[in-house]
């Protein structure tokens, strides 16, 4: 029979302060593996494993690829890479980003389910969105533990909320509790649980593969959405491959880029915005260029072409006062940025 020794934790926006939180509470010999993602940009390097490593009394490191995953070590992943867990090692993967995010929450959980089964305790703290609730029913389909953070302790309710909204969880408690908790709960024997999915196990070798995904890879795996990816504009499958119960609706592209459905609509309002930001710069510049060409007919008593480069002026201005109203009125909030930011170095 497995134990309990594999704790993989995922964070995104407010996770620096609920992972320092979270580690300081574990006991100095905790008999489990630690595996901690938080999403971060894409350049530069993290901090994150001397900032936990300072707050708590375990360990801490940034994960390296074929690294052993060793008990009573937090393993942090580093930025722009996933970190995945196969046979007791850490993985690290250039592999397709999971809502724009490269390292991905959803699959480390998902690579610890597939690899260790029962043996896997999931922790979900502070985010927004619904990254993480995918990963979370992975492990429970498969026995293992979970574990959110209680949403009013978090400062980003998103992620625990959405993993509640889904999943009848094991314990939901604050983030400086969650040690105590883990305590009692390292090193049980478990029943050895299910088979992972197939569709875990093609979703776990997409994220690991770092020479490109094929799309005969990803089409089996769902139907065909008429939406496109926001990262590289390819056609959108629908995952519908044998999706656990209760799964969010979720989608990848035919390079192997994933999204919920929710990740999806806030990519989308911001290339909108994005979109609407160029026309206003588009129309400004028209209706300047129409005024400079109005002052040379006017030097030129070009009447008639003053009265059309006057038009065109008014009618840009217009247009631009239209668009510069709907962008300050607050149509394209974002709940919330989802990279910890604040300890990039």
């Amino acid at each position: 029979m497995p134990t309990r020794d594999l704790i993989v934790v995922g964070a995104s926006a407010g996770g620096v302060e609920a992972l320092r939180s979270f580690v300081a509470g574990l006991p100095a010999d905790l008999d489990a593996a630690i595996a901690v993602v938080l999403h971060l940009p894409a350049g530069g390097t993290s901090a994150l494993a001397g900032i936990l490593g300072r707050s708590g009394s375990l360990p801490a490191v940034t994960a390296s690829d074929g690294m052993a995953l060793q008990r009573g070590r937090v393993h942090v992943a580093p930025p722009d890479h996933h970190l995945l867990v196969v046979d007791g090692s850490a993985r690290l993967s250039h592999g397709p980003t999971e809502n724009g995010h490269r390292p991905a929450v959803d699959a480390l959980f998902r690579s610890a389910a597939t690899a260790h089964g029962a043996g896997v305790i999931g922790v979900v703290l502070s985010g927004a969105l619904d990254d993480g609730t995918a990963g979370m029913l992975t492990i429970a389909g498969r026995g293992g533990l979970t574990v959110v953070q209680d949403p009013e302790d978090a400062l980003y309710d998103g992620m625990p909320t959405s993993v509640l909204r889904h999943l009848d969880v094991d314990h939901v408690v604050p983030s400086a509790k969650i040690g105590a908790l883990l305590r009692d709960c390292v090193g049980l024997r478990v029943d050895v649980g299910g088979e992972p999915s197939e569709l875990a196990r093609r979703e776990s070798a997409i994220a690991a593969t770092t020479g490109g995904v094929r799309s005969d890879e990803v089409i089996p795996l769902g139907r065909p959405s008429n939406f496109s990816c926001p990262d590289c504009d390819g056609n959108l499958v629908e995952l519908t491959l044998a999706e656990p119960d209760g799964v969010p609706k979720r989608f990848r592209c035919q390079v192997g880029h994933a999204w919920t459905a929710e990740a999806l609509l806030q990519a989308q309002g911001a290339a909108l915005e994005k979109a609407v930001w160029t026309a206003l710069r588009t129309l400004e510049e028209k209706a300047g260029l129409a005024r400079r060409m109005r002052g040379d007919a006017s030097a030129r008593g070009a009447d008639m072409l003053v009265r059309r480069f006057q038009r065109t002026e008014e009618e840009a201005a217009q247009a631009a006062d239209v668009l510069r109203r709907h962008l300050l009125s607050g149509t394209f909030a974002h709940p919330a940025d989802e990279v910890g930011e604040e300890f990039v170095t």
